[in-house]
Protein backbone atom coordinates (compact mmCIF):
# COMPACT_ATOMS: atom_id res chain seq x y z
CA UNK A 1 0.00 0.00 0.00
CA UNK A 2 1.07 3.54 -0.86
CA UNK A 3 2.16 6.11 1.79
CA UNK A 4 0.65 9.38 1.33
CA UNK A 5 1.58 11.73 4.34
CA UNK A 6 4.84 10.72 6.20
CA UNK A 7 5.24 12.64 9.32
CA UNK A 8 9.39 12.82 10.56
CA UNK A 9 10.53 14.03 13.66
CA UNK A 10 7.52 17.40 13.99
CA UNK A 11 8.46 20.09 15.78
CA UNK A 12 6.60 23.29 16.01
CA UNK A 13 6.42 26.39 18.53
CA UNK A 14 4.45 29.39 18.04
CA UNK A 15 5.69 32.45 17.27
CA UNK A 16 7.19 33.95 20.85
CA UNK A 17 5.15 36.95 22.69
CA UNK A 18 7.76 39.78 23.77
CA UNK A 19 9.33 38.41 27.35
CA UNK A 20 7.49 35.41 26.78
CA UNK A 21 8.74 31.66 25.91
CA UNK A 22 6.37 29.24 24.52
CA UNK A 23 6.41 25.70 24.83
CA UNK A 24 6.40 23.33 21.32
CA UNK A 25 2.84 22.87 20.65
CA UNK A 26 4.29 20.06 18.93
CA UNK A 27 6.98 18.30 20.31
CA UNK A 28 9.29 15.65 17.78
CA UNK A 29 6.43 13.32 16.55
CA UNK A 30 6.30 10.90 13.65
CA UNK A 31 4.04 8.84 11.99
CA UNK A 32 2.69 7.62 8.30
CA UNK A 33 -0.54 7.40 7.14
CA UNK A 34 -0.93 5.03 4.00
CA UNK A 35 -3.51 5.39 1.03
CA UNK A 36 -6.99 4.76 1.62
CA UNK A 37 -6.52 4.89 5.62
CA UNK A 38 -9.23 6.22 8.16
CA UNK A 39 -7.06 7.52 11.09
CA UNK A 40 -8.47 9.58 13.73
CA UNK A 41 -6.63 11.89 15.93
CA UNK A 42 -8.13 12.56 19.31
CA UNK A 43 -6.77 15.06 21.85
CA UNK A 44 -7.58 17.00 24.91
CA UNK A 45 -7.59 20.98 24.36
CA UNK A 46 -4.05 21.77 23.86
CA UNK A 47 -2.80 18.44 22.96
CA UNK A 48 -1.35 19.92 19.55
CA UNK A 49 -4.24 17.95 16.52
CA UNK A 50 -5.45 21.57 15.16
CA UNK A 51 -1.87 22.80 15.44
CA UNK A 52 -1.05 19.58 13.54
CA UNK A 53 -4.01 19.79 11.05
CA UNK A 54 -2.62 22.57 9.73
CA UNK A 55 1.18 21.59 9.60
CA UNK A 56 -0.08 18.62 7.24
CA UNK A 57 -2.03 20.95 5.44
CA UNK A 58 1.39 23.81 4.52
CA UNK A 59 -0.64 26.30 6.62
CA UNK A 60 1.77 26.69 9.13
CA UNK A 61 5.46 25.15 8.36
CA UNK A 62 7.15 23.09 10.98
CA UNK A 63 9.93 24.36 12.94
CA UNK A 64 11.85 21.35 12.91
CA UNK A 65 11.12 18.28 11.42
CA UNK A 66 9.55 17.40 7.73
CA UNK A 67 5.73 17.17 6.76
CA UNK A 68 5.61 15.14 3.89
CA UNK A 69 2.78 14.77 1.51
CA UNK A 70 2.58 12.34 -1.71
CA UNK A 71 6.86 12.80 -1.63
CA UNK A 72 6.27 16.64 -1.46
CA UNK A 73 8.10 18.40 1.38
CA UNK A 74 5.37 21.30 2.86
CA UNK A 75 8.73 23.39 3.54
CA UNK A 76 9.50 23.93 -0.25
CA UNK A 77 7.35 26.83 -1.52
CA UNK A 78 6.82 25.26 -4.93
CA UNK A 79 4.95 22.10 -3.55
CA UNK A 80 2.58 24.22 -1.41
CA UNK A 81 -0.90 24.80 -3.80
CA UNK A 82 -0.28 21.15 -5.04
CA UNK A 83 0.01 19.71 -1.70
CA UNK A 84 -3.43 21.53 -0.59
CA UNK A 85 -5.25 19.98 -4.01
CA UNK A 86 -3.62 16.80 -2.91
CA UNK A 87 -4.88 16.57 0.70
CA UNK A 88 -8.01 19.00 0.97
CA UNK A 89 -8.71 20.37 4.35
CA UNK A 90 -12.52 21.02 5.87
CA UNK A 91 -12.77 23.15 9.31
CA UNK A 92 -15.43 23.53 12.01
CA UNK A 93 -17.26 26.07 10.66
CA UNK A 94 -18.88 25.59 7.42
CA UNK A 95 -19.83 29.34 7.00
CA UNK A 96 -15.83 29.99 6.86
CA UNK A 97 -15.39 27.57 3.29
CA UNK A 98 -18.66 28.94 1.89
CA UNK A 99 -17.79 31.51 -0.68
CA UNK A 100 -20.14 31.90 -2.90
CA UNK A 101 -24.45 32.90 -3.24
CA UNK A 102 -25.80 29.73 -4.79
CA UNK A 103 -24.59 26.01 -4.04
CA UNK A 104 -23.05 24.93 -7.55
CA UNK A 105 -21.18 27.95 -7.70
CA UNK A 106 -19.20 27.20 -4.37
CA UNK A 107 -18.93 23.79 -5.50
CA UNK A 108 -17.21 25.07 -8.53
CA UNK A 109 -15.01 27.48 -6.94
CA UNK A 110 -12.26 25.69 -6.69
CA UNK A 111 -11.83 24.10 -9.88
CA UNK A 112 -12.33 27.45 -11.56
CA UNK A 113 -8.83 28.76 -9.42
CA UNK A 114 -7.38 25.31 -10.70
CA UNK A 115 -7.90 26.48 -14.24
CA UNK A 116 -10.27 23.02 -14.88
CA UNK A 117 -12.11 23.46 -18.36
CA UNK A 118 -15.62 24.52 -17.57
CA UNK A 119 -17.27 21.23 -19.40
CA UNK A 120 -15.04 19.58 -16.76
CA UNK A 121 -15.83 21.81 -14.02
CA UNK A 122 -19.70 21.03 -14.97
CA UNK A 123 -18.67 17.21 -14.75
CA UNK A 124 -16.59 17.49 -10.89
CA UNK A 125 -19.60 19.72 -9.31
CA UNK A 126 -22.60 17.37 -10.49
CA UNK A 127 -20.33 14.09 -9.24
CA UNK A 128 -18.74 16.13 -5.81
CA UNK A 129 -22.66 17.20 -5.02
CA UNK A 130 -23.91 13.42 -6.07
CA UNK A 131 -20.99 12.17 -3.71
CA UNK A 132 -22.45 14.25 -0.73
CA UNK A 133 -25.78 13.63 -1.50
CA UNK A 134 -26.82 17.75 -1.89
CA UNK A 135 -27.31 17.54 -5.95
CA UNK A 136 -30.96 18.30 -5.22
CA UNK A 137 -29.77 21.46 -3.96
CA UNK A 138 -27.34 22.37 -6.15
CA UNK A 139 -29.67 25.92 -6.99
CA UNK A 140 -30.17 26.91 -3.49
CA UNK A 141 -28.48 29.41 -1.29
CA UNK A 142 -25.79 28.18 1.09
CA UNK A 143 -27.09 30.34 3.81
CA UNK A 144 -30.77 28.58 3.83
CA UNK A 145 -29.20 25.29 4.69
CA UNK A 146 -28.84 23.81 7.85
CA UNK A 147 -25.56 23.16 9.49
CA UNK A 148 -24.80 19.82 8.34
CA UNK A 149 -25.67 20.45 4.48
CA UNK A 150 -23.45 23.40 4.81
CA UNK A 151 -20.74 21.22 6.02
CA UNK A 152 -21.52 18.42 3.23
CA UNK A 153 -21.25 21.28 0.44
CA UNK A 154 -17.31 22.33 1.82
CA UNK A 155 -16.72 18.44 1.51
CA UNK A 156 -18.34 18.96 -1.91
CA UNK A 157 -16.04 21.87 -2.71
CA UNK A 158 -13.29 19.99 -1.47
CA UNK A 159 -14.06 16.90 -3.76
CA UNK A 160 -14.83 18.72 -6.92
CA UNK A 161 -10.75 19.47 -6.85
CA UNK A 162 -9.83 15.81 -6.85
CA UNK A 163 -7.72 15.31 -3.52
CA UNK A 164 -6.20 12.40 -2.53
CA UNK A 165 -6.82 12.66 0.61
CA UNK A 166 -8.85 14.57 3.33
CA UNK A 167 -8.04 16.35 6.70
CA UNK A 168 -11.40 17.03 8.24
CA UNK A 169 -10.69 19.29 11.55
CA UNK A 170 -13.18 18.81 14.19
CA UNK A 171 -16.29 19.03 10.92
CA UNK A 172 -18.61 18.06 13.58
CA UNK A 173 -17.83 20.79 16.38
CA UNK A 174 -20.25 23.28 15.85
CA UNK A 175 -23.47 20.98 15.03
CA UNK A 176 -26.20 19.26 16.53
CA UNK A 177 -26.85 15.36 16.60
CA UNK A 178 -28.52 14.91 12.79
CA UNK A 179 -25.29 17.20 11.49
CA UNK A 180 -23.03 15.16 12.57
CA UNK A 181 -25.04 12.12 11.60
CA UNK A 182 -24.99 13.67 7.82
CA UNK A 183 -21.60 14.89 8.19
CA UNK A 184 -19.80 11.19 9.14
CA UNK A 185 -22.20 9.12 7.01
CA UNK A 186 -20.30 11.22 4.16
CA UNK A 187 -16.98 10.49 5.79
CA UNK A 188 -17.50 6.66 5.92
CA UNK A 189 -18.89 6.91 1.87
CA UNK A 190 -15.88 8.66 1.02
CA UNK A 191 -13.71 6.60 2.97
CA UNK A 192 -15.15 3.10 2.53
CA UNK A 193 -17.03 3.48 -1.78
CA UNK A 194 -14.35 6.09 -2.99
CA UNK A 195 -11.58 4.62 -0.95
CA UNK A 196 -10.27 8.49 -0.64
CA UNK A 197 -7.68 9.12 2.83
CA UNK A 198 -9.52 10.62 5.72
CA UNK A 199 -7.92 12.24 8.81
CA UNK A 200 -10.65 12.91 11.20
CA UNK A 201 -9.74 15.44 14.02
CA UNK A 202 -12.38 15.02 16.71
CA UNK A 203 -13.39 14.90 20.17
CA UNK A 204 -16.65 12.55 19.92
CA UNK A 205 -15.20 9.85 20.06
CA UNK A 206 -18.05 7.76 18.89
CA UNK A 207 -17.26 9.36 15.64
CA UNK A 208 -13.58 7.29 15.55
CA UNK A 209 -15.33 3.69 15.97
CA UNK A 210 -14.74 2.51 12.63
CA UNK A 211 -11.68 3.99 11.89
CA UNK A 212 -8.53 1.96 10.71
CA UNK A 213 -6.10 3.42 13.29
CA UNK A 214 -6.57 6.39 16.06
CA UNK A 215 -3.57 7.93 17.19
CA UNK A 216 -3.77 9.66 20.80
CA UNK A 217 -2.36 13.27 21.56
CA UNK A 218 -0.99 14.68 24.94
CA UNK A 219 0.83 17.83 25.38
CA UNK A 220 2.38 17.79 21.84
CA UNK A 221 3.42 13.99 21.74
CA UNK A 222 1.73 10.88 20.59
CA UNK A 223 0.77 9.25 23.73
CA UNK A 224 -0.73 6.00 21.79
CA UNK A 225 -1.80 4.19 18.73
CA UNK A 226 -3.68 1.63 17.45
CA UNK A 227 -6.96 0.83 16.40
CA UNK A 228 -10.06 1.85 18.10
CA UNK A 229 -10.71 -1.65 20.08
CA UNK A 230 -7.27 -1.03 21.50
CA UNK A 231 -7.31 2.39 22.12
CA UNK A 232 -10.63 2.87 23.80
CA UNK A 233 -10.36 -0.32 25.88
CA UNK A 234 -7.87 2.28 27.93
CA UNK A 235 -10.31 3.79 29.60
CA UNK A 236 -8.42 4.98 32.59
CA UNK A 237 -5.22 5.84 30.55
CA UNK A 238 -7.52 7.94 28.72
CA UNK A 239 -9.50 9.80 31.68
CA UNK A 240 -5.89 10.42 33.22
CA UNK A 241 -5.48 12.73 29.84
CA UNK A 242 -8.68 14.36 29.98
CA UNK A 243 -10.44 12.29 27.25
CA UNK A 244 -13.87 10.32 27.35
CA UNK A 245 -14.56 6.56 25.16
CA UNK A 246 -17.93 5.94 23.22
CA UNK A 247 -20.38 4.86 25.54
CA UNK A 248 -20.64 1.43 25.36
CA UNK A 249 -17.16 1.13 25.94
CA UNK A 250 -17.78 3.13 29.33
CA UNK A 251 -21.10 1.16 30.13
CA UNK A 252 -18.64 -1.74 29.42
CA UNK A 253 -16.16 -0.71 31.92
CA UNK A 254 -18.42 -0.10 34.73
CA UNK A 255 -20.17 -3.10 34.63
CA UNK A 256 -16.59 -4.47 35.31
CA UNK A 257 -16.05 -2.45 38.21
CA UNK A 258 -19.27 -3.74 39.75
CA UNK A 259 -18.37 -7.68 39.02
CA UNK A 260 -19.82 -8.00 35.21
CA UNK A 261 -17.61 -10.15 33.07
CA UNK A 262 -18.34 -7.68 30.20
CA UNK A 263 -15.38 -7.58 27.20
CA UNK A 264 -13.26 -4.43 27.74
CA UNK A 265 -13.21 -3.25 23.65
CA UNK A 266 -17.26 -3.16 23.05
CA UNK A 267 -17.67 -0.39 20.85
CA UNK A 268 -21.66 -0.27 19.57
CA UNK A 269 -24.69 -1.01 21.07
CA UNK A 270 -25.32 -4.49 19.46
CA UNK A 271 -22.11 -5.92 20.86
CA UNK A 272 -23.63 -4.50 24.48
CA UNK A 273 -26.71 -6.53 23.40
CA UNK A 274 -25.36 -9.60 22.57
CA UNK A 275 -22.75 -9.15 25.87
CA UNK A 276 -25.05 -8.87 28.28
CA UNK A 277 -27.64 -11.60 26.31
Amino acid sequence: MSRIIEVKNLSYTYPNEEGKVNKPALDNISFNVDQGEFVGIIGHNGSGKSTLSKLLNAIILPTSGDVIVAKMNTKKEENIWTIRQTAGMVFQNPDNQLVATIVEDDVAFGPENLGVLPEEIRKRVDEALKTVAMEEYKTKKPHQLSGGQKQRIAIAGILAMEPDCIIFDEPTAMLDPSGRKEVMQTIAKLNQEKKMTVLHITHYMSELTKADRIIVMDQGKIVMQGNPREIFSQVEALKAIGLDVPQMTELGYLLNQDGFDIPKDILTIDEMAGALC
